[in-house]
């Protein structure tokens, strides 16, 4: 099993003729994803081809939705104009949204919050690296990968990794894989201090999924939310779990990277999170370099 997507799931990707989106469409059928259509307002009727693949382009994802049964879209739309994708896809009654983009103004999420309120859809992002569930074939192609991760990486497996930082997601995987444990999903939930999905939902899928063994969470300073998984997988989680913190050296009142990673107040620190998840009994990886071990150091495979 895994969570949020399988490699059965129906994709589709708005932005797909743009140059990142068709990119990494093309990355994304060559891993075996069923990318089954693509949207453009003004462009529906085109064919986007990669390969044997030939994707249909559609002006709206409800369109798009409809006439091939995709539950799930990647938005690769310019900052200006993403909340109004993602909320297209609110509207289309899609299951899952993930937003790629960087850079969609604050305002302009804090719309989209307020209009998802109530919601069945889920949103992933935005300023994230998507989602992976790895399949079982040579490099786990004929999984499903969506977004910008880099598939050859994973390896199907029993470790679930939620992170705020793509990079981070990346070196986490790579290491499991090194070491010859696969990852049942990864899930990159952005940067951005206005997003669709936090910490804590994801660790909570990973508890109740019967596939899922094992947890990394990967952090940065800014904001409160792995203080609050902290504190729920004490008291709730069955599973072990390790964890990174970046933006130690970080001073105070400076953004590092990422529109969340900033301490403010006194409040999401490094060190604050740090001692938090020690003190809820997870396994706190010292540099970026330690967290395959640290969580081998947690958990007996």
């Amino acid at each position: 099993m895994s969570i949020l997507v399988t490699p059965d799931t129906k994709i589709l990707v708005q932005g797909i003729t743009g140059d990142f989106g068709s990119r990494h469409a093309r990355l994304s059928l060559d891993y075996g994803t069923k990318l089954v259509a693509g949207v453009t307002p003004g462009k529906g009727g085109q064919v986007f081809e990669h390969g044997a693949h030939r994707v249909p382009v559609f002006d709206t994802v409800a369109e798009a939705a409809r006439e091939t049964g995709a539950t799930v879209s990647a938005v690769f739309v310019p900052p200006a104009f993403a909340a109004d994708s993602i909320l297209e896809g609110v509207a289309a009654g899609l299951a899952l949204v993930v937003a790629i983009t960087e850079g969609i103004p604050v305002m302009d999420m804090m719309r989209v919050r307020a209009a998802m309120q109530g919601s069945p859809t889920r949103l992933i992002g935005p300023n994230c690296p998507g989602v992976v569930t790895p399949g079982a074939g040579e490099k786990s192609h004929g999984g499903c990968r969506i977004g910008i991760a880099p598939g050859y990486i994973h390896k199907q497996g029993p470790v679930g990794v939620v992170s705020r930082s793509g990079t981070l997601t990346y070196e986490a995987v790579w290491q499991l894989t090194q070491r010859g444990h696969g990852q049942s999903t990864c899930v990159g939930i952005g940067g951005d201090p206005i997003n669709g999905t936090s910490h804590l939902d994801v660790v909570r899928m990973f508890n109740d999924d019967p596939a899922t063994e094992a947890i990394i969470m990967i952090g940065e300073i800014g904001g409160d939310k792995e203080e609050e998984a902290a504190a729920w997988i004490k008291e709730h989680c069955r599973k072990p779990v390790a964890a990174f913190i970046a933006g130690a050296t970080a001073p105070p009142g400076r953004r590092m990277g990422h529109a969340g990673a900033i301490v403010s107040g006194g409040k999401g620190t490094a060190q604050g999170k740090i001692a938090a998840l020690q003190e809820a009994g997870i396994a706190v990886a010292e540099t970026p370099a330690d967290m395959a071990d640290a969580l081998l150091r947690v958990w007996k495979p």
